[in-house]
């Protein structure tokens, strides 16, 4: 018969209080991975997996119906012609801008532009005037792109242009900076 080249182990028989040690040891573990648990997955329509919460969806910009604008309009209901809307001011909210004018029922009345915030109640308010209606122009195009506004403005060369027929042409851009809309331009057209 041949010796062992392993210890006798009959000395290391379970006893009761060997089980309890275990049993102890591995409750100390389930309650430590219990309490190091990272935080819930949600799985996406996408496929992937998140566990930041989607970003919430950007407010809509002003309506530009529910202004009342600073118009002198003897009476007459004013009129939005155009609007455009954008981040003007860089806060992740749209602001829209609008060109309106009296209602006059004939003529060609001069145009104020006006940009519009959301303000603390649900109305909208006018925060800026672009273009006051007694600088006596029309507005022909509008838009908002990368955080500024841009317009193309008629005019006339003096009193004596008939009003039905502006005779210049300017195309300016207004640029939120230093906590005010900074006007830049204009490129003259000469004659229309």
């Amino acid at each position: 018969m041949q010796t062992s080249a392993v210890p006798d182990l009959a000395h290391t028989h379970a006893r009761p209080v060997h089980w309890l040690g275990t049993a102890t040891a591995m409750a100390a573990v389930v309650a430590l991975a219990a309490l190091l648990q990272p935080g819930p997955a949600t799985a996406s329509q996408t496929g992937g997996i998140t566990t930041a919460a989607a970003p919430a969806a950007p407010a809509p910009a002003p309506d530009a119906s529910a202004v009342t604008y600073p118009l002198d309009c003897a009476g007459a209901p004013g009129v939005v012609a155009k609007k455009a809307s954008g981040d003007l001011d860089g806060d992740g909210r749209p602001e829209t801008v609008a060109a309106a004018h009296c209602d006059a029922g004939s003529g060609t009345p001069p145009s104020g532009v006006y940009v519009l915030t959301r303000g603390n109640g649900p109305a909208p308010r006018v925060v800026a005037t672009l273009v006051e209606p007694s600088e006596r122009l029309l507005l022909r195009d509008l838009a908002v792109r990368d955080g500024a506004v841009t317009a193309t403005l008629l005019g006339y060369s003096s009193a004596d242009v008939p009003r039905c027929c502006p005779d210049r042409e300017e195309t300016v851009k207004w640029r939120w900076t230093g906590g005010k809309f900074v006007r830049s331009g204009p490129v003259e057209a000469s004659g229309m």
